[in-house]
């Protein structure tokens, strides 16, 4: 596949697209001043060529790490100019995340997250479709648990095309295509493929991230502030903390993430997945206190340490339209965050497993709408959401943890009546709906909150779909105001 133009015609402007100026004739000058002007541009070329010398040789060194994880993509009917990337196209920008779990590596071991050692093994136990807005204010992100069980169609790998495969294991479409093509530009685009097919989306691109890579990115701010709700005792990660707010490195995190096993987890891929979602809020919150784009040292340190650990699809693969990119998202907020597990139920064929439920529709109908998951914007829940909320009250004092002993409703009363006691409330602080039995609710999900560990559960069909970030951290975790994180 052909590679990018050169990358000094695609100098990504930071503020927008600017249109060409027409060329206006030139009005003569004096000899001496002509001179004079002469001389100053001289000087002034000369102080930025100095000055800029460090941010060349820095922008050369992410440009040569960008290159060196650029991957062929195999997608179909896909070019290199058909997948670039614009960042200032004012159109939302769609790509496929990719965790690959490999013991391959330094460093790989020792963040297993599941006692696994083995090496030579390719799996992709976390893929999260991605969307940021056309104006670059939120970010929608989707997980795909691993053990769902779908049907996707044939793909082409680096030697042989896969053919349509039904009921399979969702994480092992990116194995397959790793053995049978033997790289990793096989396996990502065998599972973007299959994301496609299975969601009705287009998306050309991804980034293969290692777990590894995960966990240097992590040291690189310094640690991330984590909320556990229960005390932890597992030893195949060697983890044993105490209820509370804990500090964690970039190992410890990257586990807290992995992790399936130990007193407190189910053992399930699908609670596993909302730790990832809370984890990648934690370290968005921690990025943004630390204002890393005043911090030019650590900011290169954690912008090195994620290219160097991530592979980029070849649209993606271009320095400054990543830049360009990260520079839009500078005043992103994390409340803009919108995470979600796509809806799931247990497989009638094996209760081990999920199928996706028809709610998935209704999920991928945002990103093709380019809308965020959850908010104002939420064309099919807005409305739903803005009546709930003009119903509540408003409380600004930090949610207990519910007493649910008799969660039955109350019985309703045929007047049409009701007292304010027998709306919800709002809690401003974790921004959950409490009901008056006690019941805890997240508006934009509409799932059940557990108050004893923040997880959020699909009142259908009992499966989590996230953790309440504000509610673990405010009141589970009370962080105090005070705190610099």
């Amino acid at each position: 596949m052909a590679s990018h133009t050169d990358d000094s015609k695609r100098i990504v402007n930071i503020g927008g697209p600017v249109d060409e100026h027409p060329r206006h004739s030139t009005v003569q000058v004096r000899h001496v001043r002509y001179r004079i002007l002469k001389i100053i541009a001289m000087v002034l070329v000369a102080v930025l060529v100095f000055a800029g010398s460090v941010a060349a040789a820095t922008w050369l060194n992410i440009n040569n790490a960008v290159q060196s994880g650029k991957i062929r993509s195999l997608i179909e009917g896909e070019s290199d100019e058909d997948a670039y990337l614009d960042p200032n196209s004012g159109k939302p920008i769609n790509f496929v995340l990719i965790g690959q779990d490999t013991r391959d590596g330094d460093g790989n071991g020792d963040v297993s997250g599941d006692g696994a050692t083995e090496g030579g093994l390719h799996n992709a136990d976390t893929t999260m479709v991605v969307q940021i807005g056309a104006d670059r204010n939120y970010v929608n992100l989707v997980s795909i648990p691993r053990d769902s069980l779908v049907d996707v169609p044939a793909c082409h790998t680096s030697k042989e095309t896969i053919p349509a495969q039904y009921g399979v294991q969702f994480n092992s479409i990116f194995a397959n295509a790793y053995s049978v093509g033997g790289d990793l530009s096989s396996a990502a685009s065998c599972t973007v493929n299959a994301v496609n097919a299975l969601t009705g989306l287009h998306i050309s691109n991804f980034i293969v991230v290692d777990f590894n890579g995960l966990s240097k990115m992590i040291d690189s701010i310094d640690g991330v502030d984590l909320c556990f709700p229960s005390d932890v005792d597992d030893p195949n990660t060697n983890m044993h903390l105490k209820k509370g707010m804990h500090h964690l490195n970039g190992v410890e995190a990257t586990n807290y993430a992995r992790r399936r096993h130990g007193n407190d987890t189910d053992g399930s891929d699908i609670m596993r997945t909302t730790r990832q979602q809370y984890l990648i809020k934690s370290v968005l919150q921690k990025a943004i206190s630390r204002n890393l784009f005043t911090q030019t040292s650590q900011l290169y340190q954690l912008v090195m340490n994620a290219i160097r650990s991530l592979n980029f699809s070849s649209g993606m693969a271009d320095t400054n339209a990543l830049m360009g990119l990260a520079l839009s998202l500078r005043n992103l907020k994390v409340d803009h965050l919108y995470s979600q597990t796509v809806p799931i139920m247990s497989a009638p064929q094996d209760p081990n497993r999920v199928v996706w439920t028809e709610d998935a529709q209704a999920v991928w109908a945002k990103f093709k709408e380019a809308k965020p998951l959850f908010g104002s914007d939420d064309s099919a829940g807005a409305d739903k959401q803005e009546e709930e909320q003009s119903q509540v009250s408003v409380s600004e004092e930090p949610t207990e943890p519910a007493q649910t002993e008799d969660p039955s409703p109350q019985p309703s009363d045929d007047s049409g009546s009701s007292s304010q006691e027998e709306k919800p409330r709002l809690d401003e602080k974790t921004g959950l709906l409490v009901h008056p039995d006690g019941i805890l609710t997240d508006p934009e999900t509409g799932g059940v909150v557990d108050p004893d560990d923040g997880s959020i559960k699909d009142p259908n069909t009992n499966q989590y779909v996230g953790i309440s970030y504000r509610y673990l951290n405010n009141t589970i975790c009370k962080v105090p105001e005070h705190s610099d994180d």
